[in-house]
């Protein structure tokens, strides 16, 4: 979606891009469960109401990991953290 809005572009199609990234050592895609689902509608503290960012975030934190993200609504939020 972001890619047809112009906020994002790829030098290839998207398919393609995901199969590059893939390929990544240390990079691995995780499967939104049902646990991230529920603790992306309750999140602590106050985030703002984009769905898939907030399952992004959900994600982070039930792995641990940091996100890398030039997203400033990501990188203020306290409870996650970010390296860009």
């Amino acid at each position: 979606m972001l890619i047809e809005k112009k906020r994002l572009v790829l030098n290839m199609g998207a398919e393609r891009w995901i199969h590059e990234i893939s390929q990544i050592d240390g990079v691995r895609f995780m499967p939104v469960d049902n646990e991230i689902a529920l603790k992306s509608t309750a999140l602590p503290g106050d985030f703002h109401k984009d769905p898939a960012d907030r399952m992004i975030v959900a994600t982070a934190r039930k792995l641990a990991i940091p996100l890398v993200t030039a997203d400033k609504k990501i990188i203020n939020y306290p409870h996650v953290d970010t390296i860009w």
